[in-house]
């Protein structure tokens, strides 16, 4: 297979590698109560795209089927406990094939990319292709598109691999993707819109050491501003010890080895669990040139934020020889920052890096023009959703429209509908809401992960409704995700 593999001395521990009882049985509870959910079908509440015509009685669409053409690349990927590595704990981490992050994947777009998981956990799991609009029965949400792999059991993923662009792919289950269970994956385009000589991954991540829990489940509660770490927007925090890049901490940073005149293009993924980055690279400015893997104009900044979910690509012309720090500071939390270097060819490694200055121009999504814009969406939409995003009171709870999933109404639409969705942010903390199975337009940019600022922020997304099946719609903060803050968007006729 045409891929490449993260080194696995450049992971770190995550978890104590052992299946928590507790959490296994929330798990299953969940599972069970969503499985129940979406047996019944509720009528809509309070939502302006409610079907008075359909009911509670709508037929479901039934979802393309994956392809059945045989994989041009074909992997297996073993979900176990530990990693390959001499300098830390193997128990205490659960890894893809014993590294974190996880093998990058790489394919040709439009080829199709077969994917057997072989779960050796003690618990179920399944995986997800983040961004990747793959047909409904391999998007790996259990309980919604399949039944989770059982330990000791094996299921076969395929899908053909478009379109072209940066993804990855990680657990759904639980709190899985917070003990490294995530990996990489680059879908190659046949004709780039920017040139560029070669591209570098680059995985920023936060790092816990020990076994990830909800807040409720420590005897946290929901009270903001402390708890598990605090953080400098008042959520509830895990207790990070720092930030990875490619699964290295800043003692001992991951080096990207550059030659002068070269055009570099960073293909940089936000695999955390609930930490928005800010992102700069010493003495360079990069030219971003994808949003979410897809294309938009090539637009010059010196830095970036992106939540959990989120990937950009960027350009970066090596004009300035010495060595640089790459940084990525925590803007929701007090940990020590991302750090890995950027080092010119034949420049002593015994050197300092330079570190990067103040941001002066930091991307905004108004800066962001997609090169092809989506088919479906325009004119006035078909059907709208008013959502509010807030936290429950009492217990951890974070809910849309009041509703904490499971038990929480799906978002009915029909095929071919163009959709929008109106997000508000009653809540003080940002929040990165994810769709499956979509791209959506927000302002000009064709993205499938958004940030929705946090008191009362508003967020407009459309989409074209042209991949019928179940979809989760969710926050990307993995707590906020567990604790409720997510609808199935739900095909019917």
């Amino acid at each position: 297979m045409n891929s490449k593999t993260m080194k696995s001395d450049n992971s770190h521990a995550r978890g104590d590698g052992t299946a928590g009882g507790d959490q296994s049985r929330r798990l299953s509870r969940r599972t069970l109560l969503h499985s129940a959910q979406l047996a019944a079908v509720g009528a809509l509440a309070g939502c302006a795209g409610e079907l008075p015509d359909v009911g509670s009685s709508g037929r479901e669409v039934t979802p393309r089927s994956t392809v059945t053409d045989d994989p041009n690349e074909s992997v297996t990927l073993t979900a176990a406990p530990g990693v390959e590595s001499e300098a830390i704990d193997s128990s205490a981490t659960w890894a893809y094939d014993g590294q974190t992050p996880g093998p990058e994947l790489r394919v040709r777009e439009g080829d199709v990319l077969g994917v057997k998981v072989a779960n050796d956990l003690s618990e179920e799991t399944t995986v997800h292709w983040h961004g990747v609009p793959v047909p409904n029965p391999v998007d790996g949400v259990p309980g919604v598109t399949q039944e989770p792999i059982s330990p000791g059991e094996t299921f076969d993923y395929k899908f053909r691999a478009e379109p072209a662009g940066t993804y990855f792919y990680h657990s759904h289950v639980g709190l899985q993707l917070d003990r490294g269970l995530l990996g990489p994956l680059i879908v190659e385009e046949r004709d780039p819109h920017v040139e560029y000589d070669r591209d570098v991954v680059v995985v920023f991540d936060d790092y816990l050491a020990g076994e990830p829990r909800l807040p409720a489940d420590t005897g946290t509660g929901g009270g903001m501003g402390g708890g598990m770490g605090g953080g400098m927007m008042g959520d509830v925090r895990p207790p990070y010890e720092g930030h990875l890049v490619n699964g290295r901490l800043p003692s001992d940073p991951t080096r990207f080895e550059v030659t002068e005149g070269e055009r570099v293009r960073f293909r940089f993924v936000n695999a955390a669990s609930a930490t928005v980055y800010g992102v700069r690279m010493a003495g360079h400015e990069m030219t971003i040139t994808h949003a979410d893997g897809r294309p938009v104009e090539p637009v010059d900044a010196d830095s970036f934020a992106f939540g959990a979910g989120e990937r950009y690509d960027a350009v970066v012309e090596a004009t300035n020889p010495g060595t640089w720090v790459l940084q990525a500071d925590a803007l929701d939390g007090n940990e020590p920052p991302a750090r890995a270097v950027l080092a010119y060819d034949g420049i002593d490694e015994s050197s300092t890096p330079a570190s990067p200055s103040s941001p002066t121009t930091r991307l905004g999504y108004g800066d962001l023009h997609a090169v092809s814009s989506l088919d479906g969406i325009g004119g006035s939409p078909d059907r709208t959703f008013d959502l509010t995003l807030s936290q429950g009171s009492g217990a951890y709870v974070w809910t849309i429209d009041g509703q904490a999933y499971p038990d929480a109404d799906p978002l009915q639409i029909r095929p071919d509908e163009h959709v929008r969705i109106r997000m508000t942010n009653r809540s003080p903390v940002v929040h990165p809401m994810h769709l499956h199975g979509h791209f959506f337009r927000v302002g000009d940019a064709v993205k499938d992960t958004v940030l929705v600022p946090g008191h009362m922020g508003q967020v407009t997304i459309d989409f074209h409704a042209d991949n019928p099946g179940r979809w989760l719609f969710h926050c990307h903060n993995l707590y906020h995700l567990d604790a409720g803050m997510a609808r199935v968007l739900r095909y019917v006729e």
